[in-house]
């Protein structure tokens, strides 16, 4: 069966009150055909995990804007004041969390990992309601792992398997949240058959890949 699909066909997929990772830094590498759709659809009560929520009327601010977001999970919301003011209003939950642990998050949720043990955050309000281990006279705290219903990507090409190859710095944050969704939607800006895409320019393999649509439909 064919993994190309309409982007219709790719947001039907996401529903009400699901848990979703997406894809981009300030909109570079964010699926935004997706968010588009997505929007046009109506979604709902979302759980969002991203590095960021780019910009009122960007990527992942659009969402927010809509309030069609009711809790983020992210590194910073700074450029984006909507965010900010969804938060103080007690209109959205916001967990702020350090760029390079939730990372690591995704990336064990990915692995089948119970979690890990990082510094990062000790003596801070990050480490709040957590799990303290001390090791060799060093505290740590205990980050337990990330997952997602669907993720959402952003590929500059992708081909019919799904192996995907990000432009630049529009990999970020994709690859890693690649393996840790139950259902993983890449928007391509080029399909291309398999065996187009060099073997060593593939980042993203393509058993990870459920559904690829196109981004200009």
């Amino acid at each position: 069966m064919s993994k190309v699909k309409t982007i219709e066909e790719a947001v039907a997929l996401i529903q009400d009150g699901m848990t979703v990772m997406i894809g981009g830094f300030l909109g570079v590498g964010t699926p935004h055909a997706i968010i588009d759709k997505m929007i046009d659809k109506g979604v709902k009560d979302l759980t969002v995990i991203c590095t960021d929520t780019a910009y009122a009327d960007h990527g992942i601010g659009k969402l927010i804007s809509k309030k069609m977001v009711k809790k983020v999970i992210a590194s910073h919301i700074g450029t984006n004041s909507e965010t900010g003011r969804q938060m103080n209003a007690g209109e959205i939950e916001v967990l702020l969390t350090p760029q390079g642990t939730l990372a690591e998050q995704i990336r064990s949720g990915g692995a089948g990992l119970g979690g890990f043990l990082t510094p990062t955050g000790i003596g801070t309000v990050v480490e709040e309601n957590k799990r303290k281990i001390e090791i060799d006279g060093r505290e740590y705290i205990l980050e337990l792992p990330l997952k997602a219903d669907i993720a959402l990507l952003k590929g500059a090409k992708v081909d019919k398997k799904g192996n995907i190859y990000y432009d630049l710095a529009a990999r970020n944050f994709n690859p890693v949240m690649a393996t840790a969704a139950d259902t993983v939607i890449v928007e391509a800006d080029h399909i291309v058959e398999a065996g187009e895409i060099n073997a060593n320019d593939v980042m993203t393999p393509g058993i990870f890949v459920d559904v690829i649509t196109r981004g200009d439909e």
